[in-house]
């Protein structure tokens, strides 16, 4: 039968074979809508024609040799569309982490065995942070249709999650961080009776208040020094996530008037990418030492007439004293090293601290020392280097501070310090333009506060 057709009509029933077949392999289904081509084939002239119709079709699947036509597919799913469609099968089933909890029993409330869990600590990346869990956080897994594990999620913070995925290799786990919305704030105060209760009134919560009296701790003793009638006003920075505030960021810019004296402090953050507060002029805020080693108040100041309250004679008190209860941090005033650490006759248990050639600084009458303190250490400025105590000849406990040149007693409320490094020549051009930005955002923040206040209530 084969010997009545030419060659040529048996190769266009051979390709029509293979047509036909491509286009079977390609049923319909009722869910998506694709083109189903219908091909008609005349073997007497030798040629083959094809018409689209809309039909439903299943979306086309990869071609299976280099001469096997792929009809076209509209709406086909795109590889990013497939992995949302998947992600939305997933459903989630959350559980607020209690105490007593452990990740054993949070398996279990989700349905999974100990198995399971130890396949996914033992996975990939950081997947063994699973182990460590703290009362409060939310964890929540994933499952698909099947019940079958996907996920997990555990929530840290806002801003925090370690992601567990599933993967072809098993589990894989990595920490996501969400970068916060920063927005700047203004809050502007006058002292009235304390600086806390003051910047409390204005809108600033403990932390920034402590960051403020840090920023200008080194000129102003804010214990002793701070008067009624001082002000403040400081922009800060307010962190958003999707649109609503959850806390507080680092002061950009703040003023501090104190007895009449201006002092503006600038965040700067250098081309190192290292960040502290100076004033316009370049000069940084911090100094080589902290005015105050200790957050007291004032018990004894300096005084080279004073009379001594337990010998009652006349001996120069050449320090200062903090009164503060036992056990309260003594900081360093300065970087430098250990000197001497041990007892000291009527100092009792004590510390003195090296700056260079010619600075010393004592600290008397402490309870312990700090971990690691002893002659030869290097300490860096506000580390703990011991604890307020009773030793020696006092009458409470207390810390005896001082400050000494050339070996010379030195008021250390009211002595000269010296600056650290200000900002050097080679960053000053970038340090300028940067100060121009922060005070045009000082100043416009100060005017709309003040235009504000002036507005008549309606």
């Amino acid at each position: 039968m084969l010997k009545t057709f030419p060659k040529t009509h048996i190769t266009l029933a051979a390709a029509a074979t293979v047509i036909v077949s491509a286009a079977a392999l390609m049923s319909p289904s009722a869910d998506v809508e694709a083109k189903r081509m219908s091909y008609t084939v005349d073997l007497d002239q030798g040629l083959v024609s094809g018409s689209a119709s809309q039909e439903p079709a299943l979306p086309s699947t990869t071609a299976t040799s280099p001469t096997e036509v792929i009809p076209e597919v509209p709406g086909a799913t795109a590889p990013a569309q497939a992995d949302a469609s998947q992600e939305a099968a997933i459903q989630w089933q959350e559980i607020t982490i209690r105490s007593g909890d452990t990740l054993s029993t949070l398996f279990r409330k989700a349905g999974f065995n100990d198995g399971l869990m130890l396949s996914v600590i033992n996975g990939e990346g950081e997947a063994d942070k699973l182990q460590r869990l703290y009362a409060g956080e939310d964890i929540r897994f994933g499952v698909n249709d099947e019940g079958e594990l996907m996920g997990i999620e555990l929530k840290r913070s806002l801003l925090e999650s370690l992601k567990i995925t599933r993967t072809d290799d098993g589990f894989h786990g990595e920490t996501a961080i969400r970068e916060p919305e920063a927005r700047p704030a203004f809050a502007a105060g006058v002292i009235d009776g304390s600086l806390y209760l003051s910047a409390r009134d204005a809108g600033l919560n403990d932390r920034l208040t402590m960051e403020l009296a840090g920023i200008f701790g080194w000129d102003i003793d804010f214990v002793y020094d701070v008067r009624k009638g001082d002000s403040f006003e400081v922009v800060y920075e307010e962190l958003y996530i999707d649109g609503e505030k959850f806390d507080t960021g680092r002061i950009l810019s703040a003023r501090f008037i104190n007895r009449g004296e201006d002092n503006v402090a600038l965040l700067y953050t250098d081309s190192n990418g290292e960040s502290d507060y100076y004033a316009p002029d370049g000069k940084s805020m911090r100094k080589a030492f902290l005015r105050v080693p200790i957050n007291a108040r004032v018990s004894s100041a300096f005084n080279l007439q004073r009379r001594h309250p337990v010998l009652d004679v006349v001996r120069p008190h050449e320090g200062t004293d903090y009164a503060a209860p036992p056990g309260t941090p003594i900081k360093a005033a300065g970087s430098g090293r250990v000197k001497f650490a041990g007892w000291k006759g009527g100092y009792g248990r004590t510390v003195v601290l090296q700056h260079g050639d010619n600075i010393t600084t004592l600290y008397a009458h402490m309870s312990r020392l700090g971990k690691g303190i002893k002659n030869g250490t290097r300490v860096k400025q506000g580390e703990t280097i011991g604890y307020v105590g009773s030793s020696g000849m006092v009458t409470g406990p207390h810390l005896h501070y001082e400050f000494r040149i050339n070996g010379s007693p030195r008021n250390s409320r009211t002595v000269k310090l010296p600056d650290a490094k200000p900002i050097s020549g080679t960053e000053m051009a970038r340090f300028k333009k940067h100060t121009e930005q922060r005070l045009a955002q000082f100043n416009g923040f100060r005017e709309s506060s003040q235009q504000l206040a002036l507005a008549p209530d309606n």
